[in-house]
């Protein structure tokens, strides 16, 4: 297939996925909702389910105000949103995680707002590295486990999840390369750069590790280029396809990303242990530089600055989530790290209800023309 093609299907997944969610129900599949971030997609692969990103939606917000403050994530208030409007409806459960103050809150609103569809938590530890920490996780699967087994009737097995463990550690590797290869090619549009990470969350894995697979076999074949303007972004979604639009008008190019929902999440492996359920668990408490995971040294904010050093980025754009408390306290330490190494950082905020990006124009416009002296 030629790369038209290939971007064309990520793009027809990534804007369609209630179209794949059907897909896999009349396949006879059952489906598990996955709300971010870090939910253990790798359990619920191995019981024959099919994890189904549920990141809300860009919609105006009416009946799940009734659940929440105004001054909260847009992506929980539209994941309910969404869920008392029925668009998840034929889904057996979700898994809600729980590593900020939102996601705690949209589980236990959950449970009454939907009640059609199972709540599963998945609780934890901040407290990660210790010894504690991974049989705290250990615990918290098992009990995921548990429930998913009463919500899908299906048993769970560790030999299936460690064959489901390769599937993914497959596809981490895959996007990771896919990462490398992207940004040698200002030709692909930050639109379709967004389709082809946002579509992951809407198939199954080995199906986008071999789109993916067949899209980096055509890139390497064409020759790199270079004719834009470099830059790194950062923050937990940014997938609005105004202000990605906006983004390509003023020639951006982006060539590396910090983002929860796009390269963050596929940069630690699952690794060797004694069992799978050991090496799952293994692979939480080895996860760093993300904003909603604890870290006194906060390493994550000079791996920006290095990471856009690395891929050459004139400049950082973070994408906040509006009332996303973990990133903005992240974001006086990102600037000064990265004005340090010379590198401009831009702060826009963005939420689910958002329609007018007028401000976020103007302000790009701003930091394309200083990037551009």
């Amino acid at each position: 297939m030629s790369v038209a093609t290939i971007l064309e299907q990520f793009h027809q997944i990534a804007t369609n996925p209630g179209a794949q969610k059907k897909k896999y129900l009349d396949q006879g599949k059952k489906v598990v909702l996955m709300a971010p971030v870090y939910t253990p997609e790798e359990i619920i692969h191995s019981m024959g389910c099919v994890p189904i990103a549920a990141w809300g939606a860009d919609i105006e917000l009416h009946e799940s105000k009734r659940y929440f403050p105004a001054f909260i994530c847009s992506i929980m208030q539209s994941i309910v949103e969404l869920g008392m409007k029925g668009t998840y409806d034929g889904v057996s459960a979700i898994v809600i995680p729980s590593l900020c103050d939102s996601l705690k809150v949209l589980g236990e609103n959950w449970k009454y707002a939907v009640p059609s569809i199972p709540f599963i938590p998945m609780t934890y530890p901040q407290n990660r590295k210790p010894t504690y920490g991974e049989e705290f996780t250990r615990a918290g699967y098992r009990k995921v486990i548990g429930l998913l087994e009463e919500a899908t009737g299906i048993t769970f097995a560790d030999e299936k999840l460690a064959e489901s463990i390769k599937v993914y550690n497959e596809h981490n590797q895959v996007m990771r390369d896919v990462e490398e290869v992207l940004a040698g090619h200002s030709e692909i549009t930050a639109s379709q750069r967004n389709d082809i990470f946002k579509s992951a969350g809407f198939m199954l894995k080995e199906e986008h590790t071999a789109l993916a697979k067949e899209l980096l076999e055509e890139l390497r074949k064409a020759p790199e280029t270079a004719d834009k303007i470099k830059i790194m972004t950062t923050g937990i979604l940014a997938d609005s396809p105004s202000l990605l639009s906006i983004i390509e008008e003023n020639d951006f190019q982006i060539v590396c990303d910090d983002v929860a929902a796009e390269s963050r999440q596929y940069r630690t492996d699952a690794p060797e242990a004694e069992t799978a359920l050991d090496s799952l668990a293994k692979k939480f408490c080895q996860m760093d530089n993300c904003s909603i995971l604890y870290d006194v040294e906060k390493k994550r904010v000079q791996m920006i600055a290095d990471q856009a050093k690395k891929y050459g980025a004139k400049g950082v754009v973070l994408i906040l989530t509006k009332f996303c408390d973990p990133e903005e306290f992240d974001y006086p330490l990102i600037r000064r790290a990265c004005v340090a190494e010379g590198i401009p950082v831009l702060l826009i905020e963005v939420d689910r209800q958002m329609t007018d990006y007028a401000q976020a124009r103007t302000m790009l416009e701003g930091f394309r023309d200083m990037l551009a002296c």
